[in-house]
């Protein structure tokens, strides 16, 4: 059995910001029906990136995204036009035998469509409701649309990153991903209080303030010294040298972190540089930091002469962290990421045979799993309008009819 077993999600969300809270849930067994129409497909349905994603894939029709499948894993697919008055009807019953219902729309849309928190929990009493944007639903910037490099920029995340000599950079997918886990979690914790106290609840879920949250000390430092900290690119000032360096081939590299004095000795014997022990410039921490500059110069000599790989085992194999720079196709063919079942195969109906990553949970009593993959545009109508809601195949026929279902 999964740990949300029984529990049922409308989830009325697109794009990854939206749709991973609710996919997340799903791979803990709870049931998410994902309501949308070919009228307003969620826009991931377009997008062909992610994992074994090669340049020049071609996509036809709506049900051959990488990415829909790989953020809507476990859903059930139903096509209902909330424009419609029958469709918003049917909304509401599917909110009526759910538990929680999930949307990220712009404030206002879902009161527009009569599937606000007040209209559906008196539909279902007891209801969890979280509507997430990128301002919250209050506020004088509530109706601004916000993507996730808004996120990032309005949070501070993109001033804290990129090097100290460049503007700073687009920060993508990152603040979507940490807003749906974040939403997922206080679902969860709505969940528990739910069911300790009977209590509904509704949940006003900012993205631009999941950002701050995760950048809280730099807030803090700015707020004590009105200086912000800036980019530092892949420096650290607790830990020298800290980069990532120069490999042998196109575009390798090989990340290192050392991080106290015995570690700074096994890098210097690894290397076969013990003459850097007695060098002044780097004979302590403060020294090392004073002089990284040429420091990253040294080591880098040595990265370059090898293989990311080859570098990367002679540090681990004298203590040090360090790890080869991989994209996605090389994170596919890590070893150390397969042993660990990182990954998974699913077979899609129109995709075939692709790589998605496992739920990022190991439970022992309760396992999370992949169940299915993202579903097929309306794959579940039948079962969804017929088993949960009683409707008969000729009603069914009927709105299909009538351009309800589409």
């Amino acid at each position: 059995m999964m740990p949300l077993q029984g529990v049922r999600i409308a989830d009325f969300t697109r794009d990854l910001a939206g749709a991973f809270c609710p996919c997340l849930l799903g791979l803990l067994g709870a049931e998410v029906i994902k309501i949308e129409s070919t009228l307003r497909p969620d826009p991931t349905r377009s997008l062909a990136r992610f994992f074994g994603w090669k340049r020049g894939l071609t996509m036809e029709g709506l049900d051959s995204s990488m990415e829909f499948c790989h953020v809507n894993l476990n859903k059930l697919g139903v096509t209902l036009d909330l424009t419609h008055p029958k469709g918003m009807e049917l909304a509401r019953r599917i909110v009526a035998v759910s538990d929680v219902a999930v949307d990220n729309f712009r404030p206002g849309v879902m009161k527009k469509l009569g599937l606000d928190y007040e209209v559906l929990s008196r539909v279902k009493p007891g209801l969890i409701m979280l509507s997430t944007c990128g301002w919250g639903a209050t506020g004088p910037e509530k109706s601004n649309a916000s993507y996730a490099p808004i996120f990032a920029t309005v949070g501070g995340l993109s001033q804290l990153t990129g090097y100290h000599d460049m503007p700073p950079p687009t920060v993508r997918t990152l603040p979507d991903a940490t807003a749906a886990g974040m939403a997922a979690f206080a679902i969860l914790t709505a969940l528990v209080h739910r069911q300790a106290t009977g209590e509904g609840q509704y949940i006003d879920f900012s993205s631009v303030e999941n950002i701050i949250s995760l950048v809280g000390d730099s807030v803090v430092e700015h707020s004590l010294t009105g200086v912000g900290p800036g980019p530092h690119g892949n420096r650290n000032e607790s830990m020298v040298p800290h980069g990532t360096y120069r490999c042998q081939g196109d575009d390798r590299w090989v990340s290192i972190a050392v991080a106290d004095g015995p570690e700074w000795q096994a890098v210097c014997h690894a290397v076969g540089h013990p003459e850097w022990l007695q060098d002044v410039r780097f004979s302590g921490h403060q020294e090392r930091l004073r002089n990284r500059e040429e420091l990253d110069r040294l080591v880098e000599e040595w990265t370059l002469g090898r293989s990311a790989e080859e570098a990367s085992a002679v540090l681990q194999g004298a203590g040090v962290a360090a790890v080869p720079a991989y994209n996605n196709d090389q994170l596919c063919q890590d070893p150390h990421l397969r042993e660990r079942e990182y990954f998974a195969q699913i077979e899609h109906p129109v995709i075939g045979k692709h790589t998605v990553l496992r739920p990022p949970w190991l439970l022992s009593e309760t396992p999370a799993q992949i169940t299915s993959p993202g579903p097929l545009m309306g794959e579940h109508n039948n079962y969804v309008l017929g088993e949960l809601l009683g409707l008969s195949s000729e009603e069914i026929e009927q709105l299909a009819a009538e351009k309800v279902l589409v």
